[in-house]
């Protein structure tokens, strides 16, 4: 039971340590994207109209 309950400790130790890297990580990119994102110019996004689309029946 304790050999059990050792490894689950390290396990989620582990896991912990894992998400702190990740989200700290992730941290940094939003950073640098943003600084980025200032600079570059507005990137060409098209809205869709779909209410005045034509449907056609499926039977």
């Amino acid at each position: 039971m304790t050999t059990f309950f050792i490894i689950l400790f390290i396990v989620i130790g582990v896991n912990i340590a894992m998400m702190f890297f990740s989200l700290w990580n992730t941290n940094q990119k939003t950073k640098e994207n943003s600084t980025s994102k200032l600079v570059d110019s507005p990137s060409g996004v098209r809205s869709i109209d779909l209410a005045s689309s034509d449907y056609k029946k499926a039977v």
